[in-house]
């Protein structure tokens, strides 16, 4: 192949077919690329949390988290792939998710486990806010199959939301 071939292949436009009206496309692709931004920073803050785990529940506290972290970075290529389904793009590089992510990264030395369970309760929290929101957009473009995969996501989150919350919970 010559070289010019190579190269306007390289630049030939992503073009996925797709029956989504007018700027459906962008609006979703771009809340999704935002959206796996998110969880690319709460999977990375919980396996963070994960290893570096101390204190007398260790074990407990340290199995938790390797649990939502597996369920939070399995959203991960479904959320990219569904904006790539529709037509859209996604993240192409760590630069990329720091320029979109929402949720704050931790680069503590040291943070106590019962800070890093309450922020990562908050933190789901907020994801799951910021799962609504991509829903109410995916959903005023009538994109049904997103918004299905939106309602589990948010149940997955709600779910980490009430475990950490309960752990948290000061008893009186």
């Amino acid at each position: 192949m010559s070289p010019t071939a190579v190269e306007k292949r390289r630049m030939a436009p992503l073009a996925t077919p797709t029956d989504l009206k007018g700027n459906a496309i962008q609006d979703i692709s771009g809340a999704l690329a935002a959206l796996l931004a998110d969880v690319f920073a709460l999977y990375m803050k919980t396996k963070n949390f994960h290893w570096h785990m101390s204190g007398p529940h260790f074990r407990d506290y340290h199995l938790l988290l390797d649990e939502q972290s597996e369920q939070i970075f399995a959203m991960t290529d479904a959320v990219a792939e569904r904006a790539r389904k529709i037509g859209g793009t996604t993240l192409r590089s760590i630069g990329h998710i720091g320029r979109l992510q929402r949720i704050n990264d931790n680069d503590a030395d040291y943070v106590t486990p019962e800070d890093m369970l309450a922020e990562l309760r908050d933190d789901n929290k907020q994801l799951i806010s910021l799962l609504r929101e991509t829903h109410d957009i995916c959903s005023e473009h009538n994109d049904v199959a997103t918004t299905s995969l939106l309602e589990n996501w948010i149940d997955e989150a709600e779910r980490r939301h009430w475990f950490l919350f309960e752990m948290t919970r000061q008893a009186k």
